[in-house]
């Protein structure tokens, strides 16, 4: 696996080796000990697995402490344009944002520590996007922030998104 670290400290795009041969391919998607010796010293508690269709967007979520959660997110069928957001006050790369194509054909993984806002748009017919999550997920602790906020100023590749009504309603950073 590739670990390569994004402007934004703590973010990374990893791309792990892939074997093909005539049958297909085989991947090595998480490896405790290849995190570890890369610095990232996480114990994943839960998976996660959404399908969503073309021009959905969801986000831009995070958990609040002590619910807090580091993901290690990758696609398995289709294409997303996938967001991190930089919201740990005191940062120096506070309200900046990093994103990265994630798809079947390119096997990208996008690791997002605690202390992120995060969210995607689907570019393909439909996208099967799985994660894991260092954390469980708590109603209570769930959060959010609006995706067109004109502070963070994110340029998504898709015009008119389709939202869920809780999406539509997330404050912008500054009103957190």
């Amino acid at each position: 696996m590739v670990f390569t670290e994004t402007k934004i400290r703590g973010l990374f795009v990893i791309e792990p080796q892939v074997f093909k041969d005539p049958r297909g391919y085989f991947l090595e998607s998480y490896s405790q000990k290849i995190f570890a010796d890369n610095g990232l010293h996480i114990t994943f508690v839960q998976d996660n697995h959404s399908r969503s269709s073309r021009n959905v967007l969801r986000g831009l979520h995070f958990q609040k402490p002590p619910f807090a959660q580091d993901k290690l997110i990758r696609v398995t069928s289709g294409e997303v344009f996938d967001v991190a957001v930089d919201i740990r006050v005191g940062s120096s790369t506070y309200g900046k944002y990093e994103s990265v194509v994630l798809s079947a054909e390119n096997h990208k993984m996008f690791f997002i520590p605690a202390g992120f806002a995060h969210g995607f748009c689907v570019l393909s017919e439909e996208a099967d996007f799985l994660y894991k999550c260092s954390n469980f997920y708590s109603k209570e602790s769930e959060g959010g922030i609006i995706y067109n906020d004109p502070d963070i100023n994110i340029s998504w590749p898709i015009q008119n998104p389709i939202l869920s009504d809780k999406d539509k309603l997330w404050p912008s950073l500054k009103n957190i």
